[in-house]
């Protein structure tokens, strides 16, 4: 059974075996993460909805290119649950095992969301389509 996360400005399912992280960004942004057992990770930042969902993907793709020197990446245009999202498919190293993150951006009515998710290439095929299921709960809402 998923579990449920709901705020004024975000609702999602996860599954009841990941543990849950809520945090304020700045002022009425939020941002929530969900870990599996393993390690891998899911995370949403609710931003007004006057802001550009592009710019917060682009500043995500900027900031994992400062963290990590080789960061490969290939833009991505998307429709989940009806909204349309763009962000960025990306591949590094870290700790010498090569890992696999998405970042995808999209607005709704009330906000724009920022989700971001990662695991080592070895978890993210299975974790992959857990990771699409919880960002669809979250665009369908």
């Amino acid at each position: 059974m998923p579990a449920t996360f709901e705020t004024s400005r975000i609702r999602f399912q996860y599954p009841d075996n990941w543990t849950l992280e809520e945090q304020e960004v700045r002022g009425d942004d939020r941002a929530v993460t969900v870990t599996s057992p393993g390690g891998a990770f899911w995370s949403v930042a609710a931003h007004p909805a006057g802001v550009p969902p592009r710019p917060l993907a682009d500043e995500a793709l900027r900031a994992m290119q400062q963290e990590y020197q080789e960061v490969e990446y290939e833009p991505v245009s998307e429709s989940v649950a009806g909204c349309e999202m763009v962000g960025y498919d990306l591949n590094f190293y870290y700790l010498d095992l090569t890992s696999t993150a998405r970042v995808r951006c999209f607005r709704r009515v009330d906000a724009v969301y920022a989700v971001f998710y990662q695991a080592e290439d070895r978890d993210f095929d299975r974790l992959d389509l857990v990771f699409q299921a919880i960002t669809a709960s979250l665009a369908g809402r």
